[in-house]
């Protein structure tokens, strides 16, 4: 499982020009569900989402987690950060996840970080959607669970 983590000032998705899913200061998580994901790697993948230290402390240093800061998550699927680059001009999509399983183990992903984060928001599994975002730092980390 793949995830892109941004910290955000604000994002929000949008779906046929209605705002589904909306944040304010938090993290903007795109996701990507590969074959041999799982339960387990949904349940890692969030500990790393909402402990991972990407917020500045009072010296400035990166020592606050998305839990310390009470900021909000936006999760959305994207099953593009799985596919294979290494070679050609053209990426391919057999390394990820097949669509009813990628759906399964994100819609997995998002009732686990519902019933353990108060502020989670997400886009739309399958839709094309419109990602708006202000990213600050810009602070983005591609995380592997």
């Amino acid at each position: 499982m793949k995830a892109l983590l941004q910290r955000v000032s604000n994002a929000r998705v949008d779906v046929d020009g209605e705002t589904i899913g909306a944040i304010d200061q938090g993290l903007l998580v795109l996701v990507g569900v590969e074959p041999q994901d799982s339960e387990a790697s949904c349940a890692k993948l969030l500990h790393k989402l909402l402990n991972y230290r990407v917020f500045s402390d009072e010296a400035g240093k990166m020592n606050l987690s998305l839990k310390d800061v009470g900021g909000g998550l936006l999760l959305v699927s994207q099953f593009t950060l799985a596919a294979d680059t290494r070679s050609g001009l053209r990426p391919g999509f057999s390394t990820a996840a097949p669509p009813a399983l990628g759906e399964a183990l994100f819609d997995h992903l998002l009732k686990q970080a519902r019933a353990q984060y108060p502020k989670v928001a997400s886009g739309r599994f399958g839709a094309d959607m419109q990602v708006h975002l202000i990213n600050d730092g810009p602070v983005t980390f591609l995380l592997e669970a």
